[in-house]
Order: C-alpha cells, then structure tokens, then sequence
C-alpha cells in the first residue's frame, strides 16, 4: 500500500476526529511492512494527514516499538523541528520507545524540555512523560526529571500537576 492510499484514508474532516486513523493502525499492525508508508505521512503537507499518520503510528508502537528504530534518525529530527501540536504529542511518547544511545537520550530530553513552553497543555502533559520515560531508562537524566516534574507540581496546569504527581511516584519506585 504506497502512501499516497495511507494518506488518503487519513484526509478528510477536521482535527477534532481521527478518522480513519485506529484502522489504519490495525492495517499496519497486521501488515507491519506498511508502517514506513505511514510514518512517510508525519511529513505530509496536509496537517490533517499528519495528526491522523502520528496517532496511527503512536498505537501501532505502543505495540510494536521496535518499528520506529529503522526511522530513529528522521524521528529524533522531526522531534526538534515539529511545530504541530498533535505531531508533538505523539513524538513526546513515541521517542522514548526508540532504542537511543546516551547522547541521542540527552537530545532528546533536550527537545522535550522545550516542549513544556509549548501553548498546549497536551504538549507539555506529555512532554512530562516523554522525560520520564527518558529518564526511566537513563540514570543521568533521573534528577533533572525530577526538578521539573516538581515544578509542574507547582506551576503546571492541572493536567501536568495530575502526570507529574503519578510519574514522580513511578521514578521513586
């Protein structure tokens, strides 16, 4: 399936439906060959496709995470340079199943940091858990964590208070 059919399953509608996106999630869980197809859409010029392609590609590896570490380059750019909400979000839980080597952990922890000045409340939720994840599987990036998950105590919205309450008591476990 090129990614030109991906893509048109995605189109259509506006960003308050995900469309298509849950079936094509099942498509590539059971054809895992296609989940380059899909991933070629979080570059799609239609932000619409690109929501739905991140949503997609954020089920299929909640499941599969092993399928993202062939793009492991491309994701960890678009980490830096997405702008779009709903592609931040996805990328702030997909990265952390990447299999990351030390300096590419502290990249991306770095890009994480910067999503919690992000205007949405989503963004910065699950920038929090991005880094904690992060943090789970890299000592050195525990105690930076930890100071802003205590901030977000403080300071963050009340759905950031919410994650880092929870994820404060999963890093001391």
């Amino acid at each position: 399936m090129p990614r030109q059919a991906i893509a048109t399953m995605l189109r259509g509608g506006d960003r308050r439906s995900i469309g298509k996106a849950n079936q094509i999630a099942k498509l590539v869980l059971s054809e895992p060959k296609h989940f380059s197809e899909l991933l070629k859409c979080l570059w799609d010029e239609n932000p619409i496709v690109r929501m739905r392609a991140a949503d997609a590609a954020e089920k299929v590896t909640l499941v599969r995470p092993e399928l993202l570490n062939p793009h492991k380059r491309e994701l960890l750019g678009l980490l830096v340079e997405a702008e779009q909400i709903e592609l931040r979000w996805h990328l702030a839980l997909m990265i952390p199943r990447l299999t990351l080597s030390t300096l590419e952990k502290a990249r991306a922890a770095a890009a994480l940091q910067r999503y919690l000045e992000d205007r949405s409340s989503i963004v910065k939720t699950f920038a929090l858990q991005g880094l904690a994840d992060l943090a789970r599987q890299d000592t050195s990036l525990r105690e930076s964590t930890r100071r802003i998950l205590e901030e977000s105590l403080q300071t963050g919205t009340a759905a950031m208070k919410a994650r880092a309450r929870k994820l404060l008591k999963e890093l001391q476990n």
